[in-house]
């Protein structure tokens, strides 16, 4: 990969966070999108300056930059989804998503490449059913959500900058995201199934989804919609057991549906871990990525530092 200026929104989150370790450990440049640095902080501060609720951004300091990797927004899964913060949970996906399209498609130096977050929420509960990007949309609140968070990137596309809309999967990391956050109940031989355990679950190693934004950046052949999931799909029931495993622990218990509806509500328990999504990554095989852990059990083994 030759040396790149690369631009990320969402750099203290854990994806962006390992792909800014990732590129500077490389040689690349990397420059934060920040919201509430003064403006004109990216000259020489590595920053540049905006606040999506407010509609602004540094124009000026987005000149020159050889690729941006957009993955900001509010988190989805870290309390219930009233009205109020499915309101924020779009809008921060949406006005942020616009707004920097807008103001990239409006430089005179503008980026090779946009790579925008999206997720594998856009194809909704689809039970059995092998989804790849050509597969059409789902219908829930997470579907539309990501819909409308793909078209904002269009004043990019139309200014003539290869857009990428990342559809990633479970991103699994020993340190942060939904892995980290069951492992403590699997620890105390606590974890199991949730709900039927037949729901499928798509996923990427943490590893993986830096390596697939780098391919991303660097591959032109690389347009659209990309599944950023490993090849091997499981079941909950298969993704609980496995963990469970690794870890040296029972898992017979399932998860207690009414404990979780009564923390996180129903329609959040039911819209991200109930819900049912067998995707492929077809484009991103195609394209020649190689997968570092391509297998759900090494890749557990890897982010949690637990050898076989």
């Amino acid at each position: 990969m030759p040396l790149v200026r690369v631009l990320v929104s969402g750099m203290g989150g854990l994806i962006g966070s390992a792909l800014a370790g990732s590129l500077l450990s490389d040689g690349h440049e990397v420059v934060r999108l920040r919201r509430g640095a003064a403006p004109g902080a990216g000259a020489g501060t590595g920053v540049v300056a905006w606040d999506p609720g407010a509609g602004t951004i540094d124009g000026a300091a987005l000149e020159g930059f050889d690729a941006v990797v957009h993955l900001a927004g509010a988190g989805i899964g870290d309390r219930r989804w009233s009205d109020e913060r499915k309101r924020e949970i779009l809008e921060s996906r949406t006005r942020g998503t616009s707004l920097l399209s807008g103001a990239l498609a409006g430089v005179d130096r503008r980026p090779a490449v946009l790579v925008s977050a999206s997720a594998i929420g856009i194809y909704g509960d689809r039970g059995d059913e092998r989804l790849t990007e050509e597969s059409p949309p789902g219908d829930d609140f997470m579907a539309r959500v990501c819909r409308e968070w793909e078209a904002a990137t269009e004043p990019a596309a139309a200014a003539g900058i290869r857009v990428v809309t990342l559809r990633s999967g479970l991103v699994l990391a020993g340190h942060g995201g939904a892995l980290a956050r069951m492992v403590p109940p699997f620890r105390l031989g606590l974890g199991g199934r949730t709900g039927s355990g037949r729901q499928w679950t798509s996923w990427i190693s943490l590893p993986d989804e830096v390596g697939v934004i780098r391919h991303a950046i660097t591959e032109a052949a690389v347009v659209g919609p990309l599944n950023a999931v490993s090849p091997s799909p499981v079941t909950n029931r298969e993704l609980t057991s496995t963990l469970a495993r690794v870890l040296r622990r029972p898992s017979w218990l399932p998860t207690p549906l009414p404990a979780l509806y009564a923390r996180y509500g129903r329609e959040l328990v039911e819209g991200l871990l109930l819900v049912s999504q067998r995707v492929e990554p077809e484009k991103l095989i195609s394209t020649g990525y190689r997968l570092r852990h391509p297998d759900l059990e090494p890749a557990l083994r890897a982010v949690l530092d637990r050898p076989a």
